[in-house]
């Protein structure tokens, strides 16, 4: 089953690795007889299918989920069925991918503040200042 990301972006079956591994946690019966947990495993680092520039944003937004060799392993644990679980980790590394395909925000541009910001500002420490000063000890000038 090929993995449809963007209009420009598929990943064919054979770049994506499953392995089942039995679940965690509890779920009665069947936890201990039936794998139903699903790891992903895609290796971005070599994929053809990938643009250069969406490799190494993907590689850098996956964090520890992506191997030195620059594989991806997605975990999906959270259904009762296996069928559900290969869902969800698909969909999730698409998302991923999704993210990374997207085009990085613009720099922000530096701005100076303005001189009325300026002047507000240095108006409030001084009113922050007169109150501290008006806070401490009486002055001992006219003790007997």
């Amino acid at each position: 089953m090929t993995l449809y990301v963007t209009a420009s972006i598929v990943i064919p079956e054979e770049e994506l690795q499953e392995s089942f591994v039995r679940s965690a946690g509890p779920g009665g019966q069947n936890v201990n007889k039936v794998e139903t947990a699903v790891e992903l495993r895609f290796d971005a680092a070599n994929s053809p299918s990938l643009p250069e520039a969406v490799r190494a944003r993907l590689l850098r937004m996956a964090g520890r989920r992506a191997t030195e060799a620059g594989v991806i392993v997605v975990k999906a644990q959270e259904h009762r069925f296996q069928a559900r679980n290969r869902e969800a980790a698909r969909d999730r590394l698409a998302e991923m991918i999704r993210a990374a395909a997207a085009p990085p925000p613009p720099p922000r541009r530096a701005t100076k503040p303005t001189l009325g910001s300026q002047k507000r500002r240095l108006a409030g420490k001084a009113v922050r200042g007169t109150v501290k000063r008006l806070r401490g000890a009486p002055s001992s000038g006219d003790e007997d």
